[in-house]
């Protein structure tokens, strides 16, 4: 049986992608039991929570970046 999936949050970006790949490719599979299946899924939706939220820290920033009005980087995206 696979372990349990993770609970603290990955530390970039790049890191939640890659557990979230992991953790929809296990549940594709088929083999893990529905107890499994409700822990990946509840994880996957915490990953695309936070994918979300950086991806949206980093839209922002870019329209700070197209303004011309950069000043410090908005609260968030210090973690990449």
């Amino acid at each position: 049986m696979p372990a349990k999936p993770a609970t603290s949050q990955p530390e970039t970006f790049e890191a939640a992608i890659a557990e979230l790949e992991r953790i929809v490719a296990a549940m594709e599979a088929g083999d893990l039991s529905l107890e499994a299946s409700l822990q990946n899924y509840q994880r996957g939706i915490a990953l695309l929570r936070q994918c979300r939220g950086t991806l949206e820290a980093a839209e922002q920033r870019i329209q700070i970046l197209e303004n011309g009005e950069l000043t410090d980087a908005p609260a968030g995206l210090d973690k990449e």
